[in-house]
């Protein structure tokens, strides 16, 4: 076990890892909460969610030699795999969609991982995963020492914050954690439940994700109930609010983050974000996937990319966008957001 670490720990800095622990395949400790979370419904649409929960209970039902986990958290601030020619300048974007999409660069990073072990133990199995695999990243992550998992339900780390990450790499070799896994330093804070502009996080650990602005404007593939889009305020793609307001975070970033429901924006600011929306509303649905492609963005899809658009401009009230909006307002599945949009102008 020490051959591994001290090879993983001659690669951590140049691969761009802040920090890594490792952990045995048992059963979850969050595994109740998780199944129990699924039956309330607070997934949302994410079906898939319900689909995964047997192999995250249990990975060896899809990899039949998998015994431990090794655990990575990378930084995603400043974001380290920046994209020079982003479409947006002044859209609210969540700080780990800043760049290249995670799942894509991170993972490579890991096969590369993998392949300096097996070269090292050519007789076992390492096979790299980020969180589009059936994996209990956080619950792992916890278990590996990494860090405890927030009232925001986010990873945090004393000395890292929570603004990182989370891969892992499946193998065969059989490794336990010589950490006990971080108590709880929230402590009697409530700073990320009193500042969710929706009221997502419905209890300290405990998020209903249908109210989560992220899953709203990421995941979600319909238009927000009308009381929620007053609530999701200015931000397009994700949202950052309850890890900026962290005061662990606070500690480590220094006031560099911004914690505000909406940001006031000046003069050059407010021009740049109408042409951002402007340019989203009017392009096309195969001009989007490409100017997106390869961000976490692509992920909303047109529909997503457009909808979103349409709750920052009614919002933000930006009244000279009215045509933009106007011409949304017969389309079959974003009529009647249009219209919503066009209220809140007049």
């Amino acid at each position: 076990m020490n051959e591994i670490k001290g090879m993983i720990e001659g690669h951590l800095s140049d691969l761009g890892f802040s920090h890594f622990g490792f952990s045995s395949l048992s059963k979850p400790l969050s595994f109740e909460f998780y199944e129990s979370w699924i039956k309330e419904g607070l997934h949302g649409d994410m079906q898939y969610l319900e689909d995964h929960a047997p192999i995250k209970q249990t990975p060896q039902k899809k990899w039949p030699r998998a015994q431990s986990a090794l655990v990575f958290a990378i930084p995603y601030y400043p974001h380290p795999e920046s994209k020079k020619d982003f479409p947006l300048k002044s859209a609210r974007v969540s700080l780990y969609a800043q760049g290249f999409d995670y799942h894509f660069w991170f993972k490579e990073r890991m096969q590369k991982l993998c392949s300096l072990l097996q070269t090292q133990f050519p007789e076992e199995e390492f096979i790299a995963f980020t969180d589009s695999s059936p994996v209990l990243e956080r619950d792992l992550a916890k278990r590996a020492g990494l860090g405890w998992v927030g009232k925001n339900t986010c990873l945090i780390h004393p000395k890292k914050g929570s603004l990182f990450f989370i891969g892992e790499i499946y193998t065969s070799l059989q490794m336990e954690t010589e950490l006990a896994p971080l108590p709880d330093f929230c402590g009697t804070c409530t700073r990320c439940i009193e500042a969710c502009p929706t009221g997502a996080l419905i209890e300290p650990h405990k998020m209903d994700a249908r109210k989560c602005i992220s899953y709203l404007t990421i995941e979600s593939r319909t238009v927000p109930p009308v009381e929620l889009r007053e609530k999701i305020g200015d931000w397009f793609f994700g949202c950052d609010i309850c890890q900026t307001v962290c005061p662990w975070n606070q500690k480590i970033f220094k006031g560099q983050l911004a914690t505000e429901p909406i940001l006031a924006l000046n003069d050059e600011q407010s021009n740049s974000l109408t042409e951002d929306l402007r340019y989203i509303l009017t392009s096309s649905g195969k001009r989007l996937e490409k100017d997106f492609w390869g961000t976490p963005l692509a992920r909303a899809g047109s529909f997503g990319l457009k909808r979103n658009a349409l709750v920052v401009v009614g919002n933000k009230q930006i009244s000279c966008l009215k045509n933009e909006v106007e011409s949304l307002v017969n389309h079959e599945r974003l009529g009647e957001l249009a219209t919503w949009a066009l209220s809140r102008l007049s």
